[in-house]
């Protein structure tokens, strides 16, 4: 990974700034995937510290791994990132992938230690995963402070 100079974390990009995909790593560590985002058929709009997923219209995935949406019932079921800024839909800005992070929304459920996916959730956020068919995005820190360890997908 590498650092990307100019990368603004809290930008909501009418055009593309960088390269759909693009993998930016800050200072601290953490890592950053550019997306763009998709309020969906919800539409669900987005909010700065909520869980994004993939977008897959109707739960069916085209393949798309740089279009996210807070719309877990028009995503593939898998957890994208947790968003960085407030993006309008069909804007793009960066989502947090790798690193502790302080969700805005309250997990559906779960305690510090648990695994986390997109399975079962509520859209914006993640709930314990219960079966071994679950994707694992995240870790639960502090359950009760919303403080997970991101582990998504690249």
């Amino acid at each position: 990974m590498s650092y990307i100079t100019g990368m603004n974390l809290t930008a909501n990009d009418a055009t593309p700034q960088f390269k759909l995909g693009a993998i930016g790593q800050s200072y601290d560590g953490k890592l950053y995937k550019y997306v763009q985002y998709n309020a969906a058929a919800g539409p669900v709009a987005a909010v700065a510290g909520n869980v994004v997923y993939y977008y897959a219209p109707g739960g069916v995935s085209a393949g798309s791994s740089t279009v996210v949406t807070s719309d877990l019932s028009d995503s593939a079921n898998l957890g994208a990132g947790v968003l960085q800024a407030v993006l309008t839909t069909l804007y793009y800005g960066w989502i947090q992938i790798k690193g502790v992070a302080t969700l805005t929304t309250a997990l559906t459920a779960g305690a510090d230690g648990n695994a986390l996916t997109a399975a079962g959730a509520t859209d914006g956020t993640l709930d314990v995963s219960a079966a071994v068919t679950d994707a694992i995005v995240a870790y639960a820190i502090d359950a009760s402070a919303k403080i997970v360890a991101c582990d998504f997908p690249l």
